[in-house]
């Protein structure tokens, strides 16, 4: 997978344990960065209530997603909580190489892989106001049992621990506070200097005075 250049779109990543609400900020940020293209992972697990194929997921037999690995399709893929989920990598190397900008959601396995072939992405990881208000968000889903919560806290610990190398960190604790400072960093990643060059370029030199 090419890295991608100042002349290509740039890329987004953004991650966070499970219930933290990374799924509603990125949902209600979307329609403020029109522009911003969203990659739909692909997952075996069931779809939740209120999920929509193609929309939240792209939801796949556990056959045809171990296909897809096979043949190259995913730029990462890992298996969390005994379910596979991925990203169509073939999707993101034609929109950056388009020039578009690409959000993408993902958990820390699959952020060190995407590194790896976009050394340049922006990496974002939203966190929890606490490990207790974590607990409450996901007893309040009522989606999982006692023990999956259990497994999820666990696992959020251990994700947690890799934030500080992502080059943003959001707290989520305001929706809305949370939903502003996403599109703060996409815009202001829009601003940088690399990223503007053509735009510079088009400015005449002045030639030496007369």
């Amino acid at each position: 997978m090419p890295v991608f250049q100042s002349h290509a779109g740039q890329l987004y990543i953004v991650s966070a344990p499970s219930g933290v609400g990374k799924t509603s900020i990125i949902r209600a940020a979307l329609p403020a960065l029109p522009d911003l293209r969203f990659s739909v992972s692909c997952t075996t697990r069931p779809s939740r209530p209120g999920e929509i194929a193609a929309r939240d997921y792209d939801f796949l037999s556990r056959e045809a997603f171990l296909k897809g690995v096979e043949s190259g399709r995913f730029l990462e893929w890992a298996e969390v909580h005994g379910e596979y989920y991925g990203t169509d990598g073939r999707q993101i190397e034609e929109w950056i190489s388009a020039g578009d900008d690409v959000l993408l959601d993902i958990d820390v396995q699959g952020a060190r892989q995407v590194r790896c072939s976009y050394p340049c992405a922006q990496t974002i990881f939203i966190i929890p106001p606490s490990l207790d208000a974590l607990e409450e968000r996901l007893k309040s889903r009522g989606t999982e049992s006692v023990e999956q919560i259990e497994v999820r806290l666990r696992a959020a610990r251990t994700e947690m621990q890799d934030a500080p190398w992502y080059d943003y960190v959001i707290v989520n604790s305001i929706l809305e506070d949370a939903v502003a400072d996403l599109c703060a960093i996409v815009r202001a990643g829009r601003c940088r200097r690399s990223v503007q060059a053509r735009r510079l370029k088009a400015f005449p030199v002045p030639g030496p005075p007369a």
